[in-house]
């Protein structure tokens, strides 16, 4: 029987056979698309329904000349969408996973790594859940480094102070798209034989001193969430691994450790245990699978994506200016031919010694007039999931006096894309005047 002939396995269409085994259970029609139309384009008056009357019966007419796909899930899009981020990012081809979310994706560097009960694992206080969710889940000690005052990023000193002899891996994690001191930490992982993965969920497209976010540690992760820089259909992540050998374990992994290079008896394929670390191995528990559908988007986003940064840049460019020389104001750090940013998030901070508040005031200020602010993120150390599981709230924050003091007193950040000049223009009025408010103690 040739390739093309023959018959297909029960997740993937492999030709025409006389009784096929179709991939896709239900395929969607011209109705079906109709609505997806009609969800990604919403408006509403006549010459809108008028429109959608017009896609209505393009659709209808393109359904009666046209097939479904053969596959809708981890197909030649997802492939494609692959090659085409190992290409935006540099690396080798193989070392991008397309993954469902950023979670998944730092779960497969933690499993590497062989994180298990009583490692340690060094992360930065202020972070997403999501970084710490995999060690916390499976009785890990999380060891928490402070920050530093002025990116908020992940200090290196401090993670120098807080590396043992059960030190399994460090997580950077590029707040805001804002590269973290990576030359340092791997000099100190070098030293100390530790995995490095990067946190680079807001960082896509950032470079440090040349090199993409997420392509200079061990492992680095991205997410594609519907509020990130670039996304994939509202969900969504990626995988870049740096460590050859640990490419094709990574696929098999990112589907329950599936192996169709070999199988058992009388049967399709084989299951076997991923290989990780020296002698880690282990039993992949997750289906990481992504659709035809996220990456198509993604793919489309992938092709404006330059000018999204390029818009971003200029908006917080125009931002900083706008708050620049004002004393007691710290706007966001533009960066360095060193240090590009993917400005996914604007940070304001201010001196609470100079301006007469700290940025709680600011913050109640600002929302007052309309404009919305949040720091990210809060300290992990002070949610429940952390105390829960045995985290001494007080004493971790005694060993991280920065994150406590920026945290309470002087960061927050600001949205800074697709917001019109009018928006921008108010926004920094607004900051401007709540400031000189505080100054004159209103």
């Amino acid at each position: 029987m040739t390739k093309e002939n023959a018959s297909s396995d029960f997740r993937y269409n492999t030709g025409d056979t006389k009784v096929p085994w179709a991939a896709v259970g239900e395929n969607y029609n011209a109705a079906d698309a109709f609505e997806f139309v009609k969800f990604l384009m919403r408006g509403k008056g006549a010459a809108y329904n008028a429109a959608l009357r017009d896609v209505k019966s393009a659709l209808a007419k393109l359904g009666s000349l046209s097939t479904p796909p053969g596959k809708l899930s981890m197909g030649d899009k997802v492939a494609e969408v692959e090659k085409a981020i190992d290409c935006y990012l540099g690396v080798d081809e193989g070392s991008s996973l397309f993954v469902s979310n950023c979670t998944a994706a730092l779960e497969l560097g933690y499993r590497y790594a062989g994180v298990g009960p009583g490692d340690e694992v060094i992360v930065p206080t202020n972070t997403f859940i999501a970084t710490v969710a995999y060690p916390l889940s499976v009785g890990a000690k999380l060891v928490f480094a402070d920050v530093d005052p002025k990116t908020v990023n992940i200090d290196p000193k401090d993670i120098a102070r807080k590396i043992t002899k059960k030190t399994k891996i460090i997580v950077p994690v590029h707040i805001g798209g804002y590269p973290c001191d990576m030359d340092a930490i791997m000099r100190l992982a070098k030293k100390h034989d530790i995995v490095v993965m990067e946190d680079a969920a807001h960082g896509f497209g950032g470079e440090y001193k040349g090199r993409k976010l997420g392509t200079i540690g061990h492992f680095g992760c991205f997410s594609m969430h519907e509020v990130k820089n670039c996304t994939s259909f509202g969900e969504g992540g990626v995988f870049v691994s740096n460590v050859p050998e640990y490419r094709a374990e990574a696929r098999r992994a990112r589907f329950l450790g599936v192996d169709f290079s070999s199988k058992i008896k009388n049967w399709l394929y084989n299951v076997s245990l991923i290989k990780g670390k020296g002698k880690v191995r282990y039993q992949a528990s997750n289906n990481a699978s992504v659709t035809e559908i996220q990456a198509v988007a993604l793919l489309q986003q992938l092709k404006r994506y330059g000018k999204i940064l390029v818009e971003r840049r200029r908006e917080a460019t125009y931002m900083t200016k706008r708050l620049s020389g004002v004393p007691g104001i710290l706007p966001q750090a533009l960066g360095s031919k060193d240090i590009v940013p993917t400005f996914h998030l604007y940070q304001l901070q201010i001196d609470p010694k100079v301006v007469g508040g700290d940025v709680q005031t600011l913050k109640a200020k600002l929302e007052g007039k309309g404009v919305t602010n949040i720091p990210h993120f809060g300290p992990i150390y002070r949610f429940a999931a952390s105390v829960g599981k045995g985290f001494d709230e007080k004493k971790i924050a005694k060993t991280c006096p920065v994150t406590e003091y920026v945290f309470d007193k002087c960061y927050t950040h600001l949205p800074i894309y697709g917001l019109t000049k009018a928006q921008l223009d108010y926004m920094a009025d607004a900051i401007l005047a709540s400031v000189a408010e505080m100054k004159a103690g209103k």
